[in-house]
């Protein structure tokens, strides 16, 4: 295991700790996995567990653990026009573009736009409301039938 992948067990692992959470197995290949992918449903995680660990886990439990992590803050999640719950490893602030017909995620870091949005949003007030976060999210389609890439 190289430095880098070490390090990120670690952090991981003390991460998991501040929570009261022990670093299982199936935690461990569910973040390697997301890692990896960086956005991703259950399924997809499985899938890529299937492919690079010797773990076994069902859908039902890294939907669980994806689900623990991102009210924890470690992750972030979001729903897709297919009704599934998609993962993101990158909690700092950036926008997505949602590819609905391939019901596949890419970060747009855009620091410029990001600060536009949130210096107007801020001065904005909601009549019995507060603003919890924003998030922007630009619904795409390809321009051109491709392979989508996994």
């Amino acid at each position: 295991m190289n430095q880098q992948k070490q390090a990120g067990h670690k952090e991981f692992r003390n991460l998991l700790r501040r929570h009261g959470l022990k670093a299982t197995p199936q935690r461990l290949a569910v973040h390697e996995a997301m890692m990896r992918l960086g956005h991703a449903s259950a399924d997809m995680v499985v899938e890529e567990i299937g492919r690079e660990s010797e773990v076994s886990v069902t859908v039902a439990s890294v939907y669980n653990i994806l689900s623990q992590l991102a009210l924890l803050g470690i992750y972030h999640h979001r729903m897709s026009s297919n009704n599934k719950m998609y993962f993101d490893v990158n909690t700092f602030r950036h926008a997505h573009l949602y590819d609905c017909e391939n019901n596949t995620y890419r970060d747009v870091l855009d620091g410029e736009l990001m600060d536009l949005v949130h210096q107007h949003l801020g001065r904005k007030k909601f009549r019995g409301y507060t603003v919890e976060g924003i998030d922007i999210q630009i619904v795409v389609r390809p321009t051109r039938k491709r392979a989508v890439r996994q």
